[in-house]
């Protein structure tokens, strides 16, 4: 006797994922990529051969895996395609410790700057590829949603550059961390090396 199925009807409309899963990097320079991400961002190795490796930071499978392919070229600058890659730290306190432990490994933002919605310092992987670590600088996502459509916002879409060290020098004096993620005075930061 045959089983009757429930019938199932796909939904036509646009659904949207449930996460971002985890991106892939190839390099020529497996070895020092997967030095600095587990430096950079306390990733750990889940499984590596000679081709590939997967990390990751939590309890997801993977967020980065590395493909090494020997020979490979760096990027044409003038080239379109991904400019970044982000990661959002729980605090000021937890992102100006992860600052102050990587200056201490040799590895500096190359462009600290606060955006409006988020306080950031993009680094550069041993490859070029440009990882931004920040922190959101209002307490909901709704907060920061509706800055986008502030006037402040509208004029200074990219943000104002900011000193690291200043920042970490008034954290330790026990500046309230409201201060410490209120976009400082200054001219709009160049959209370059976003």
């Amino acid at each position: 006797m045959d089983t009757v199925l429930p019938a199932r009807t796909l939904d036509p409309k646009p659904i949207a994922p449930s996460l971002f899963a985890h991106f892939v990097l190839r390099s020529s320079n497996m070895q020092a990529m997967v030095d600095w991400y587990s430096t950079a961002l306390a990733m750990r190795v889940v499984k590596r051969n000679d081709f590939i490796c997967f990390l990751t930071y939590d309890e997801e499978h993977h967020r980065l895996a590395i493909v090494n392919i020997p020979g490979l070229h760096a990027p044409d600058q003038k080239s379109w395609g991904l400019a970044h890659v982000a990661y959002t730290f729980r605090s000021v306190g937890e992102l100006l410790s992860t600052y102050r432990r990587l200056k201490d490994k040799g590895i500096v933002p190359y462009r600290p700057i606060h955006h409006g919605p988020t306080l950031s310092m993009y680094y550069h992987d041993p490859d070029g590829n440009s990882v931004e670590m920040q922190v959101d600088c209002f307490r909901t996502k709704e907060e920061t949603a509706a800055y986008f459509q502030t006037d402040s916002f509208t004029r200074n879409p990219i943000g104002v550059n900011f000193d690291p060290e200043r920042l970490v020098a008034d954290f330790e004096r026990g500046v309230p961390e409201a201060e410490l993620l209120r976009q400082p005075d200054g001219p709009a930061a160049s959209p370059q090396g976003l």
